[in-house]
């Protein structure tokens, strides 16, 4: 009996113990491999690099850059993504992605894989994903309050132009969330101003010469236009094209978006008349940095981590101060 009781007391013991031994917490990697994956071939993406590089360097994580997607496109972008991922094999993907739905499941894919997502930019779904839903495995959304931007536009653009008039806007494409907020926003900017008329959109794919040709054809059907809202680098380098080739300058108040060498080109040459300048090196910085915290210091993110904007006119384009937010400086 003394025996049968040893040996239970032993059994307990190793039952309480072995789980202590067995299952060790596991140690963080030495190295972090994080892949970065542009939307497409575009400053702005390319000023968040040079954000996220600034980063890994200094918290010496391993940064990849895949190749520059050639266009704008899930059909371009997945097979970039795929063959970058093979390459890596990092454990964190950063990435602008190319639709709202069709950039779900090869991102789903690679969650599944134990691959750790953030969406910078662009997101994907609805953006939230903080409720449950098939698209609320990223770790978070990293970039621009683009809703707020537009709002701002919009009511920066209505003092323009006297808070009276015909306003116009030329986008990119409808299941791009940035550029889809931006359109929303400047929608319910616009109606803060009763007098002010709303006339029309148009989606140009991501070509500057489409969104010349589409604003120079509302411009034609509309040739008392006053205010245009063109809602990324594309749009609005073809907006200003369009009103210089239509004799309009300076007659029609252009606001565009992205802070390109060319776009603060065509402000200093009075061709544009406001600029928002988005942040993408400090969104660059903050996925590593938050990928860092999660990785090494089990740090929980925000869902939605939020740069600010600033705005360049022809009073501050030449200001020292605000050099560093034209993208690639």
């Amino acid at each position: 009996m003394k025996r049968c009781i040893s040996v239970l007391v032993v059994l307990v013991l190793l039952a309480v113990c072995l789980p202590v031994f067995a299952s060790p917490k596991p140690e963080a990697k030495e190295e972090l491999t994080f892949l970065y994956v542009p939307g497409e071939t575009d400053p702005f993406y390319m000023s968040i690099e040079l954000g996220a590089k600034d980063k890994a360097a200094e918290l010496g994580v391993n940064l990849v850059v895949s190749e520059y997607p050639k266009a704008w496109g899930p059909e371009v972008q997945v097979p970039v993504l795929e063959a970058a991922v093979a390459r890596a094999k990092p454990d964190l993907v950063m990435i602008g992605p190319s639709s709202n739905d069709a950039m779900i499941a090869p991102l789903k894919k690679l969650y599944d894989q134990g691959i750790e997502i953030i969406t910078v930019d662009t997101w994907i779904g609805d953006g939230n994903y903080g409720k449950a839903s098939d698209w609320s495995f990223p770790l978070a959304y990293i970039g621009t309050d683009n809703k707020l931007g537009g709002v701002q536009v919009a009511e920066k653009l209505a003092e323009m132009i006297g808070k009276q008039g015909k306003v116009y806007c030329n986008t990119t494409s409808p299941d791009v969330s940035s550029n889809q907020q931006r359109y929303e926003g400047f929608l319910e900017g616009i109606k803060k101003f009763p007098n002010l008329e709303f006339v029309g959109v148009d989606y140009n794919l991501e070509q500057v010469q489409r969104a010349q040709q589409q604003t120079y054809a509302a411009l034609q059907a509309n040739p008392d236009i006053k205010g245009i809202f063109g809602t990324n680098n594309w749009s609005t380098q073809g907006a200003y094209q369009a009103i210089v080739s239509a004799g309009m300058t300076g007659r029609v108040k252009l606001a565009g978006w992205d802070a390109t060498d060319e776009v603060i080109a065509a402000l200093k040459a009075g061709q544009l008349d406001l600029v928002l300048a988005q942040k993408p090196r400090e969104m660059g910085s903050l996925c590593v940095e938050w990928g860092y915290k999660f990785f090494k210091e089990g740090a929980e993110i925000p869902k939605q981590v939020i740069p600010g904007f600033e705005f360049f006119t022809s009073d501050n384009v030449d200001d020292p101060a605000m050099q560093k937010w034209i993208y690639g400086k």
